[in-house]
């Protein structure tokens, strides 16, 4: 949807802040990893059972 958005509005100045949008969601869902592995009973086990985080087969 970031990367799209450029698109719709015809800006090429657009796709410089849009595409560090992956880049910073990244790093968030690193953090959220550690932060749910330290806090939540349970969330280390989830994590050894489902191999994937965001792209099945990649990440």
């Amino acid at each position: 949807m970031y990367l799209a958005t450029p698109l719709a509005l015809a800006s090429w100045w657009a796709y410089l802040p849009m595409s560090l949008m992956p880049v910073l969601i990244g790093f968030r869902i690193v953090n959220e990893e550690q932060v749910l592995s330290k806090d939540l009973p349970g969330y280390v086990e989830y994590c050894q059972r489902v191999r994937w985080q965001l792209i099945p087969g990649v990440w």
